[in-house]
């Protein structure tokens, strides 16, 4: 029989055998994985300098063979960057500052009239209090005669009464005497003796001392006027006395009729209907037209035929000289359920004056939130509304002021509402209510309470801009049958005539009145265009552009979390845990046991050869191989 030798592959032909597999291996195309990172950092950055939009970036590596032209141009890169977002926090700070467009229209429309509040500035001596006033003037009679050598004459006095009532009742001349109004020496002089030459009548100030409930703490308030100083400590007086009848503010004594002797609006007659009537304590009875009644005045047309129309008595009769020193009227235009703050907007009417008063209506509309800090209904200002009518700033500082008044004082200022609970300010239930009235005073014009930071300004507002006109009304020539008309018709019978009566016009000068509004001048819109301008201006590129530098970011990320990941695994492999104590040496079976445990890689070479022919096969001696034969 015959016999095959298996022969054993040259090495020479392995080795280039393996070879073409490999270069075989190679041209086959590699394929694409779902998710691939770069492999350093060098290789993420060159490949988004060469691809990314953004300009300049591609001289990071076209010139990177010129090291100083890859500096240049990395100096220039990165300046360009801080410049821009340098630029994007300027609008940034500005987009969070909330800046505001004011925007001015003008709009033309029949107008509704406003409100309009007339005060005789003569306060009446009611009924019910007229004793204590009288008591009153006639201690004010002795003071200043003390003070000043003046002999002041007190009309509709009778001596004899009033010192019978003085006899009978001392509790007022005992809390004036408790709050007694003196001189005091002026700075410069405290230390001169009061009866030397060189102090005179004018070098001394004026005033009322005030002290605490134990009279441990006093202080002189003090003026630099004898005329304040008089009607202030008078003032002071009179409000105790209103406080101490409970329904002094409800007293009714108005003459509409004697006080107003002719109205007009429209070129039509008022009536009661058209007004409503309240008591003001220095301005007397107060008057206001067209407030919040069912049909609100409307003007037809701008002009002073159509308007209101009023002519008024400034005579004051039966009036308090140390309160009032003025003669006239006083007249204030606000809005409708708005309280009248004659203080604050009003002004006086002369007598013998024809005044003419031309208004224009201005609206103000307030952006609010992170705009301003107004308010729109006031619902959301730490101050109670104790005034019964929508809200103002002027409403909200004087109520803040009665609160604390309440809170500190133990009571309530005369001149503001009564808060719920509480009840008015008089020396004979509260002893030192006026030493806590003016200290807090003081705190509250120094803005130590806080109400004008609490009160903010609504969000909606109207204002008129008024301008007056002045005329001698009635003329010479026309005075003669107007007051014999006035007196036929009203019972005008006063000898100084001249000074008795006085004319008012309020009326709207024009149609158009203009809105103050307020728009944002920094939406987020305009901030992507503004943040857009400055991208395109030192990049030149487009939305686009910031997706690749974000996409550039989280490849960063990526990478470096890849690579920490790595460098942690490798940590530990290199620091195996060592064996744990009392443990015996078996180094060597673990030796053993990991190469028995270990897995081989096995190279499996797959070796294909053409038979030999029958020819060739013929018997060459023994072989290590084998021999296969026939039989």
């Amino acid at each position: 029989g015959g016999s095959v030798k298996r022969g054993k592959m040259p090495e020479g032909e392995k080795t280039s055998q393996r070879k073409q597999e490999e270069e075989q291996q190679q041209k086959e195309p590699a394929r694409e994985g779902l998710i691939e990172f770069y492999s350093s950092y060098q290789e993420l950055f060159q490949f988004f300098c060469s691809n990314t939009t953004i300009h300049g970036a591609i001289r990071l590596v076209c010139s990177k063979k010129n090291k100083m032209k890859t500096a240049f141009w990395s100096v220039l890169f990165f300046l360009t960057f801080g410049l821009m977002y340098w630029q994007f926090g300027i609008l940034y700070r500005e987009y969070f500052s909330y800046p505001v467009n004011l925007n001015l229209n003008l709009n033309s429309d029949r107008l509704t009239f406003p409100a309009v509040t007339l005060c005789t500035l003569n306060p009446y001596r009611y009924s019910a209090i007229r004793k204590k006033l009288d008591e009153l003037d006639q201690i004010t009679h002795q003071t200043l005669l003390d003070l000043y050598d003046y002999n002041m004459s007190l009309a509709r006095s009778d001596w004899s009464t009033l010192s019978a009532r003085k006899r009978s009742s001392r509790s007022l001349l005992h809390h004036v005497q408790r709050h007694p109004l003196r001189r005091q020496k002026r700075d410069n002089l405290v230390n001169l003796p009061e009866n030397s030459p060189s102090v005179d009548k004018n070098d001394w100030k004026i005033g009322f001392v005030l002290c605490s409930e134990n009279n441990k703490d006093c202080f002189h308030q003090a003026y630099s006027s004898g005329v304040d100083a008089v009607r202030e400590w008078y003032s002071f007086h009179y409000i105790n006395i209103l406080a101490q009848m409970p329904d002094a503010k409800a007293l009714d004594e108005s003459d509409f009729e004697n006080f107003i002797y002719a109205c007009r609006f429209n070129e039509a007659t008022c009536d009661k209907a058209n007004y409503t009537h309240f008591h003001h304590p220095l301005y007397g009875n107060c008057y206001t037209f067209n407030d919040n009644s069912s049909s609100l005045w409307t003007s037809s047309l701008p002009g002073i035929n159509n308007g209101l129309s009023l002519v008024v008595r400034t005579e004051q009769n039966d009036f308090i000289p140390l309160l009032s020193t003025v003669t006239g009227a006083r007249v204030m235009v606000h809005d409708q359920n708005e309280p009248a703050f004659m203080d604050d907007g009003g002004f006086n009417v002369r007598p013998g004056i024809e005044t003419s008063i031309s208004m224009r209506k201005e609206m103000t509309v307030r952006l609010g939130g992170s705009y301003s800090d107004c308010t729109e209904d006031g619902s959301d200002v730490p101050v109670q509304n104790l005034y019964s009518s929508r809200y103002t700033e002027q409403v909200c500082i004087r109520s803040c002021f009665q609160l604390n008044m309440v809170e500190r004082c133990g009571c309530a200022y005369y001149f503001y509402p009564l808060p719920t609970g509480a009840e008015y300010c008089d020396y004979t239930k509260h002893v030192a209510w006026g030493y806590c009235y003016y200290k807090l005073l003081a705190e509250f014009k120094a803005d130590v309470l806080g109400c004008f930071h609490k009160c903010r300004k609504p969000c909606k507002m109207t204002e008129y801009q008024l301008s007056a006109g002045y005329s001698r009304w009635p003329s010479a020539v026309s005075e003669d049958w107007v007051f014999y008309m006035l007196s036929q018709q009203n019972k005008y019978n006063i000898t100084s005539k001249r000074n008795g009566v006085a004319k008012v016009n309020i009326f709207f000068e024009e149609w158009n009145y203009k809105t103050n509004g307020e728009s944002p001048a920094f939406t987020v819109v305009t901030l992507l265009s503004q943040l857009g301008n400055q991208w395109s201006l030192w990049f030149g590129s487009s939305v686009l552009s910031v997706m690749e530098l974000a996409e550039l970011i989280l490849d960063f990320v990526a990478i470096t979390f890849i690579l920490a990941l790595r460098w942690f695994r490798s940590r530990q492999q290199l620091s195996p845990p060592g064996p744990p104590p009392n443990s015996h040496d078996n180094t060597a079976f673990q030796d053993e046991t990991r190469g028995l445990s270990a897995p081989h890689r096995f190279t499996v070479e797959a070796v294909v050869t053409m038979l030999p022919s029958y020819n060739s096969l013929e018997p060459r001696g023994p072989s290590r191989d084998g021999e296969v034969g026939h039989e």
